[in-house]
């Protein structure tokens, strides 16, 4: 048996990026197709993509055209988990820009707000070496603060802000994902768990600053060490590479390393988590995985042997 309780539920989604990056670049796949493929499915949601041409402030510009966006989804009855926003045109790391950071934020919280999303993600937004080793923890301290902000503000319009860690980014090492946590130290303020990243992260120690920081335990305990600190949660296998050497290949369940049926239970016991949210992004075939996917955690929630 599990460590979990017989009548533990989870609400699946999955992430809209998927069908607009990478592969799927050229030929960008519509979001309400998107949509109307999840809730055939089954999906109990979707997370939203910020990213063009999916859910942009250029095309959600009112109130009015979201609403229109959310009625669309929930007559197709799914959920949103979250939304995940384009900040990428400001580097929060860098000096001068926490100002611009903070306000291009705002822009975002206000369509994650009028979406009705649970959740805002971010990221640390440099990539790993591009500061230089005497200067990285100024721009750790840096990133803290406008963060800090950020969340204060986003508890404001009653959206969770939750960062989302991985090898593409700077800060990614486990001990300095519990310390900008720390940092940060806002109650509004959580990390968005992926398993893929996790791996990478704390089991091959990828693109790490001054030297590996792999966790003892492996994913399970990188659950332990941010026990009470998760706020997101995504889930996809990895075979321990990295997708163009830049961050981590998100493959499709049960082609990689990851031992779900030992990480399920662990991931069921996070306080304040409603929602698992399949992560395809860059997975050439995403749209053959719709269904695989969501039969594969179904069975996971499902089995107790």
């Amino acid at each position: 048996m599990y460590g979990y309780d017989e009548k533990t539920t989870m609400k699946i989604s999955l992430g809209s990026w998927a069908f607009s990056f990478g592969s799927y670049a050229r030929k960008p796949v519509p979001f309400q197709d998107i949509a109307v493929r999840l809730a055939k499915a089954g999906y109990d949601g979707v997370e939203i993509s910020g990213f063009a041409p999916q859910v942009t402030l250029e095309a959600y510009p009112t109130v009015a055209s979201r609403k229109e966006l959310v009625d669309f989804i929930s007559s197709h009855g799914l959920g949103i988990s979250g939304f995940d926003p384009d900040l990428s045109a400001v580097n929060p790391a860098m000096e001068g820009n926490s100002g611009k950071y903070l306000d291009l934020f705002r822009e975002n919280l206000e369509l994650a707000a009028d979406l009705g999303a649970p959740s805002i993600r971010v990221d640390s937004g440099a990539a790993p070496g591009s500061i230089e080793e005497p200067l990285c923890e100024a721009a750790f301290h840096r990133v803290a603060s406008v963060w800090r902000d950020c969340a204060a503000v986003a508890e404001g319009a009653g959206v969770r802000m939750v960062w989302e860690f991985e090898p593409g980014f700077v800060f990614n090492r486990p001990h300095d994902v519990v310390r900008m946590h720390q940092e940060v130290r806002h109650p509004n303020f959580s990390i968005l768990f992926d398993t893929s990243h996790a791996y990478m992260c704390g089991v091959v120690g990828a693109r790490q600053h001054s030297g590996a920081d792999v966790v003892e335990g492996g994913i399970t305990g990188f659950l332990d060490m941010l026990h009470g600190r998760i706020g997101a949660v995504h889930v996809i296998d990895s075979d321990g590479t990295l997708h163009h050497d830049e961050t981590s290949t998100h493959r499709p369940f049960g082609e990689g390393l990851i031992d779900f049926p030992k990480v399920a239970p662990k991931l069921l016991t996070l306080p304040g988590i409603d929602w698992w949210t399949v992560d395809l992004c860059f997975w050439p075939n995403a749209w053959e995985q719709i269904e695989p996917s969501l039969s594969y955690l179904r069975a996971l929630l499902r089995d107790r042997k």
